[in-house]
């Protein structure tokens, strides 16, 4: 008898699993808005120019291929620093950070796990927010973390529920890791505003907990600056630790290369450094080192002037074919006559929370072919000009 007879089949992800029951759906009027990511117009995960200039160079510059070191490329961690914290920043000047190159936001996540646990031992707990990316509760609980939830999404209004959020914070014990997402929360699309933050930082330093920052959708709110705006208010603070796991998936239409980076903010540089050791010998026991290709395609458009400002137009685009669509799935859904969807303008990112129940969306992919998550949520991505006036009014239809 095998070794392995007594496997269990594992359950399979509700996203990609729902991307696979759409791909089998044979109705040529389908629509996947389940998607996690970003597409155009044309329904396609677009190539930036930014991005192919930089890799039309690379192809002629022709360099060998060896191993990267183990926390990535040096221009990469450079770049990341820059667009987390800004370029000049105090927290920099004073090496306070330690930077690493991962494979994607998920490696991120998983490194930065480990290594917390490793640091926290039995003691480690993370308080998440209610709801949050499903992978975030996969990823800390491997790492054997004990989750709590904190209250974060309302129901009855569409949006936060800040006052749930301060209590819940406000009871956690001192060093509890507290997870958040800089912007473009998902999958709800309900962020804080500035002065929110505002409170929520001060009430992590006064109850000595340790923010875990999660950013992979940089520049789809406001742009790359603003929607940093989290990670900069606790590097001027006076925290004196803190994590940041970012993305380039998204922001840069990079998800096969997968382009992420991890963050320690220590209390000084000779902290920082520690930290960085750390760092890589996690990093070394699970994946060695990074990949090479994206990491060069971000750090070549982060490096030069020109293409940064392209970079940033083309993020622009993106962003605004979102907040374009948000506005037209709304009006269109008022003048059918449909519930007041307003709130969605009122979200922000890729994802919503659109308020269907489990109910209406499974009526949705049994009688129209639209596929969306059992939680409601929608890729707002996914909708485009083609498509909208059919969805709206499968939604609609539903609703009634």
């Amino acid at each position: 008898m095998s070794i392995f007879a007594s496997v269990t089949m594992a359950p399979g992800d509700p996203i990609l699993g729902l991307t696979e029951t759409y791909n089998a759906d044979p109705r040529k009027e389908k629509v996947n808005l389940g998607v996690g990511i970003y597409v155009d117009e044309q329904g396609k995960v677009p190539v930036l120019d930014a991005v192919r200039q930089v890799e039309q160079a690379l192809a002629r510059d022709d360099q060998p291929r060896s191993y990267l070191p183990i926390d990535g490329l040096p221009a990469y961690n450079r770049a990341t620093q820059n667009l987390l914290f800004g370029a000049g920043a105090a927290i920099l000047e004073a090496g306070r950070v330690a930077t690493a190159q991962t494979i994607g936001g998920s490696g991120a996540l998983r490194v930065g796990a480990d290594l917390l646990k490793k640091v926290l031992g039995d003691q480690a707990k993370l308080a998440i927010s209610n709801p949050s990316w499903g992978n975030h509760h996969v990823v800390f609980r491997t790492a054997g973390f004990q989750l709590i939830d904190y209250r974060y999404y309302d129901d009855a209004s569409h949006g936060l529920d800040f006052a749930g959020m301060l209590e819940d914070l406000g009871k956690l014990e001192p060093g509890t890791v507290v997870l958040l997402h800089a912007c473009c929360h998902n999958p709800t699309g309900v962020d804080l505003d500035a002065a929110q933050w505002a409170q929520v930082v001060a009430l992590l330093k006064d109850r000595g907990l340790l923010p875990f920052v999660d950013m992979a959708y940089q520049g789809f709110d406001r742009n790359s600056t603003d929607d940093a705006l989290a990670i900069r208010l606790l590097a001027d603070s006076g925290i004196p630790a803190f994590v940041v796991a970012n993305s380039y998936s998204k922001s840069f239409s990079l998800y096969g290369e997968r382009v992420g980076a991890l963050s320690f903010v220590g209390a000084d540089r000779d902290e920082a450094a520690r930290l960085l050791s750390n760092i890589k010998t996690t990093i070394r026991a699970n994946y060695s080192s990074p990949a090479t290709h994206g990491g060069k395609l971000v750090a070549g458009v982060l490096d030069s002037a020109e293409l940064r400002a392209l970079w940033e137009q083309e993020l622009g685009g993106m962003r605004g074919r979102i907040h374009t669509m948000r506005a037209a799935f709304v009006d269109k859904l008022a003048a059918l006559g449909a519930p007041d969807f307003g709130f969605i303008n009122r979200q922000a990112g890729m994802f919503s929370y659109s308020g269907l129940s489990k109910a209406q969306v499974d009526r949705l992919r049994e009688e129209f072919a639209i596929y969306a998550l059992s939680s409601g949520r929608i890729c707002v991505a996914a909708l485009n000009t083609g498509n909208i006036d059919y969805v709206t009014r499968a939604v609609a239809a539903v609703c009634r």
